[in-house]
């Protein structure tokens, strides 16, 4: 029961937004339909029951002119039961679709909102692969929700309307053994329950693995799945290591995971299975050896006899919902599980820098200089990585910054862009201030060049020609004519070609502080040192600071600092130095 209540509350967590968002009263509207729709079935399915009496009993009769009337009463009840059915699947699957809607844009703005999935990331969250749970996961908690949810109401209704009738029939109809009828009031709703409550018990207990089973199988599917990308987007350095047998050998041994586990799913179905058909089908034949020898007896006729069977069947079906339903209730937990645990995944990203020690990004008021003050940059796990105090970048400065690999420069600039919260001190920038960071491989999304290229801003946000010119001015003339190509500009251009592509974007931003990483690294030396002069000539204002290691970059920069280790923590260096001499540094 803690379970279930568990379940519920997470269930209501995550469906009740939606109910109240700015869509609720189309969902409100729909989800109305398709419970009236429901009930309306049920109410056919009543007066079904009602009309088998009086069918079979004309039979019994040999009364053609009832017969008659029986059939066109059946023909309207079966056509009203059509027109539900059919309309309230398509009312159903309407509000799955805005239901899903909207979750999957809620979600997605929480994941996206404000680096929450980088600090997912790095904090290394059992919400795994986030991308499954924002497509299959969302889109199959809707539909079952639903599903489980109406059948669920459809069987309590069901229940209720159909136990009245066979209370009622259960008197007419009394128990008859060895020649003696005997009084049991409701004996055939007390059969269904002792035979729904049997039923139920056994199932959970044969089926109850399922929950755990069903969830480790998504897991190992989208884990599979995952690195099937991952190969395909990593092709060519595959291809140039001749890594193809090792990556078949990583993907059949998480593919193994996936055989693995539905292999005792399997097993764990096929029992579950065996002991449901068996009770569906004693359930067929339980409730005519209940009333047969009534029915022999002459204590009631055949209309009787079938309408009892009818009704016994409606309500053992509504008590025995638990067991017909319980695969799809297992599968239904673990998604919901998954959910939870996305969505407090989310949560705890969100608030990681409020509940842990963590950098503070504070706004510098009117001033214009970035302040390092008494930062401390840690590593996930808490180990100490950059230290800097009273370190400045003016305005307009071109700083250099260099360091043995794994010092942390890029995670120094990645605290600045304000996405790394592990540390502690204070970073002050400019209120307002544009800032841009140049990685050393850069991101373009698929689709049209113009949008990879201006990215994250709007496609239309440079004109054409302007995006044109700024393409020929960093040595990609070949591509300026190439503006609407849809295309993988990851995967289609050279990490040089991408690396000019990048500085295009920052030249057309023109942002008020740039940060490249090594953002040239893959160019030759003359390529990098036109790419500077432009970026000198067409953002004088900007403050640039930038990552690299070879020293012709010295002469592009009026600063050069580094990073001295001092134990276990690499300082930053606060000393001025002219370009043409060495760097300097300052513990």
């Amino acid at each position: 029961m803690n379970n279930i209540r568990a379940t519920l509350a997470i269930v209501w967590r995550i469906a009740i937004p939606y109910f109240r968002s700015e869509d609720k009263w189309a969902g409100r509207g729909l989800l109305g339909a398709v419970i009236a729709m429901e009930l309306a079935l049920v109410a056919i399915d009543v007066l079904v029951n009602q009309w088998q009496n009086r069918f079979y009993s004309a039979l019994q009769a040999s009364d053609w002119d009832a017969f008659v009337t029986q059939i066109w009463i059946f023909v309207g009840l079966a056509s009203t039961y059509i027109a539900l059915a059919v309309y309230k699947l398509y009312l159903n699957q309407w509000l799955q679709i805005r239901w899903r809607q909207w979750l999957t844009r809620h979600y997605l703005g929480e994941w996206l909102e404000s680096a929450t999935h980088y600090r997912m990331q790095l904090k290394g969250d059992a919400a795994d692969n986030p991308d499954q749970r924002i497509t299959e996961d969302v889109k199959n908690f809707v539909e079952q929700t639903l599903t489980i949810g109406l059948g669920l109401l459809s069987s309590i209704v069901t229940l209720f309307s159909f136990v009245i009738i066979l209370w009622g029939l259960s008197n007419a109809a009394p128990l008859h053994l060895f020649g003696t009828d005997l009084m049991i009031p409701g004996y055939l709703c007390w059969g269904a329950l002792i035979y729904a409550i049997f039923g139920t018990a056994l199932t959970h207990w044969i089926g109850s693995p399922l929950v755990n089973l069903n969830f480790e199988q998504q897991r190992y599917e989208a884990d599979f799945r995952f690195n099937l990308v991952r190969v395909r987007e990593n092709s060519e350095q595959i291809a140039l290591l001749k890594g193809e047998g090792a990556e078949r050998g990583r993907l059949l041994d998480r593919f193994g995971f996936v055989i693995g586990n539905w292999y005792a799913i399997m097993s764990r179905t096929k029992r579950l299975t065996a002991f449901t058909a068996s009770y569906q089908q004693a359930a067929v034949i339980f409730p005519y050896v209940l009333v047969a020898p009534a029915f022999f007896a002459k204590k009631i006729q055949l209309g009787d006899m079938m309408q009892t069977a009818s009704a016994f069947s409606s309500v053992q079906g509504a008590l025995s919902f638990f067991v017909t339903a319980y695969r799809s209730l297992a599968e239904w937990r673990s998604i919901v599980a998954r959910l939870d645990g996305f969505e407090m995944s989310v949560a705890s990203s969100v608030t990681l820098p409020a509940h842990e020690p963590a950098i503070a990004l504070k706004a510098a008021g009117g001033s214009r200089i970035i302040a390092l003050e008494q930062l401390c940059v840690n590593l996930p796990n808490g180990a100490p990585l950059v230290a800097a105090d009273a370190f400045a970048i003016q305005p307009s400065e071109r700083v250099l910054v260099t360091g043995p690999s794994g010092s942390g420069k890029s995670t120094l600039f990645r605290a600045i862009a304000g996405i790394w919260p592990f540390g502690t001190g204070t970073i002050l920038v400019p209120e307002k201030a544009r800032l841009m960071m140049l990685p050393q491989r850069p991101y373009f999304p698929v689709g049209r060049l113009r949008d990879a290229v201006v990215y994250p801003a709007k496609p239309d946000a440079f004109e054409a020609a302007r995006v044109r010119d700024t393409l020929i001015a960093v040595g990609l003339p070949n591509l300026a004519g190439r503006l609407d190509e849809d295309g993988h500009w990851n995967r289609m251009l050279s990490l040089g070609e991408q690396q000019r592509l990048g500085l295009a974007r920052a030249l057309l931003h023109a942002p008020d502080y740039l940060f490249l990483d090594e953002a040239t690294a893959s160019l030759d030396e003359p390529s990098e040192a036109r790419l500077y002069r432009l970026l000198a000539e067409k953002l004088p204002q900007a403050t640039i600071v930038s990552i690299g290691h070879r020293s012709t970059l010295d002469v592009f920069h009026t600063r050069k600092v580094a990073m001295v280790q001092d134990g276990e923590i690499h300082v930053l260096g606060n000393a001025a130095a002219p370009a043409e001499k060495e760097p300097t540094a300052v513990r």
